[in-house]
This record gives structure tokens, C-alpha cells and sequence, in this order.
């Protein structure tokens, strides 16, 4: 019997209130201002939690989630802008590795967006959920992209800033929660994936992410429900 267990984590609620809903056996916990939703899904034991928006309220849930429940794996799940050219709104992207783009220590010699303490610049994504991912949404014959995942506590939406953090990390899709998280499951020894649906592309702004977050939202809800039942 598989003994093990799957965090996932959205940050706002129509990221993960459909997930929410088909918990079995639910069990919450409310820590940190965080409520953690543990239970039953798909068949596997499971802990869910809305973290948020922005790196640091993720870090906060990914490390409490850690912490508390020792999950096996943590799988960020939600939406996310476009930032390369072929991207089209529910188009999922599946990130090899995630990057903070606004860490910046240049002015002391280093990379920009090396992270101080762990050195890196990219922080990697297990292949093996990834690619089960992956494979998830061709199933559901969803576009699916994998690559570098841009990630910072800004909202981009002008077309020059995209294309500045495609063009200087070589990434594919921006968002605003996933280096938190992939950074506390790197120093953890957690597993990490991270899966995004486009909610707006690179000329789209606030007002496309407004019209098209649900729709986004659902693709990758629904693409993560195919993971689990695959």
C-alpha cells in the first residue's frame, strides 16, 4: 500500500476549492493564519492548503505544511502569465526548475538571481512529477509546454518586462508563488512540482487575467485530477 503523502498548494481559493471539495475523510488545521486540509484524494492521502499571493506567505505554508505533516512530495498548483511567444490562455505549463527573478546581489558580484544559502540560481523540480505532469495533460490533449518557471512578488504585465525576464532566465511563464515554495522544499528535502495554466499571455495585462483566471484555473485543476487518477 502506498503509505504516502501529497501536499498541494494554490494561492487563492478558485486555485484549489475544487480539489478542496472532493477531500475525503477531511481533517483542517488553521496554523499561521493557513488552513490545512487534510484527508482523502483520489484514493491517496493528501494535504491541501491556499497559501496566499506572493514568495513569502508560500514559504510560510510550504514550510508549516513541512513541518506538520512531513509530506513526500509538494506539487504548486494555479495560474500564471505567459512570457514567450506560442503561449495561449489554458495552456499548461509544467516547470523543469523555477527561478526568483527580482533576487538580484549583482552589485556584490553575484548572478543575478542567485539565492544567498543555497547558491543556485535555479532551483530544480523533481523530473518524475514533472513529467507525470507532463504526461497528464497531453492525456487531456491540454497544449503543454515544460520549462524555466519565472517566479517574483511583482504582478508583470507589460510586454517589455516579460520579454526582460524571458529573455535574461530563458523562462517560459511567470508567477508569483512557486520560488517560495520550491525554495522550502529544496532546503527541506522535499520533492517539488510546479503546474500552471496561462491566464494571460505576453501582451495580455490585469484585465485578460481578470477574464480568464477560472478558465485557467480549471485547466489545471483538471489536469492535476488526471495525474492522480492516471
Amino acid at each position: 500500500m502506498d503509505m504516502s503523502l501529497t501536499g498541494i498548494i494554490g494561492a487563492m481559493d478558485l486555485e484549489m476549492e475544487a480539489l478542496i471539495n472532493l477531500l475525503e475523510e477531511e481533517e483542517c488545521a488553521t496554523i499561521s493564519n493557513v488552513t490545512f486540509h487534510r484527508g482523502k484524494l483520489f484514493g491517496g492521502d493528501a494535504v491541501l492548503a491556499v497559501c496566499g499571493v506572493g514568495k513569502c506567505f508560500s514559504a510560510i505554508c510550504a514550510q508549516t505544511m513541512i513541518l506538520k505533516y512531513h509530506p513526500d512530495r509538494i506539487i504548486n498548483i494555479g495560474v500564471a502569465g505567459g512570457i514567450v511567444e506560442g503561449l495561449s490562455v489554458g495552456d499548461i505549463v509544467v516547470a523543469n526548475d523555477v527561478v526568483q527573478y527580482d533576487m538580484d546581489t549583482s552589485a556584490v558580484g553575484d548572478p543575478v538571481g542567485l539565492i544567498s544559502g543555497i547558491n543556485i540560481v535555479k532551483i530544480p523540480c523533481s523530473p518524475k512529477l514533472s513529467e507525470g505532469l507532463f504526461a497528464a495533460a497531453k492525456a487531456l490533449q491540454i497544449p503543454v509546454l515544460a520549462g524555466t518557471v519565472a517566479s517574483g512578488d511583482t504582478f508583470v504585465a507589460s510586454r517589455e518586462k516579460k520579454e526582460h525576464i524571458a529573455e535574461t532566465f530563458d523562462t517560459v511563464a511567470c508567477e508569483m508563488e512557486g520560488g517560495g515554495i520550491a525554495q522550502a522544499c529544496y532546503v527541506n528535502g522535499v520533492e517539488c512540482a510546479i503546474l500552471r495554466s496561462i491566464s494571460d499571455g505576453i501582451n495580455g495585462g490585469g484585465g485578460d487575467y481578470e477574464a480568464f483566471k477560472h478558465t485557467a484555473a480549471e485547466h489545471s485543476a483538471a489536469v492535476l485530477s488526471a495525474f492522480f487518477r492516471g
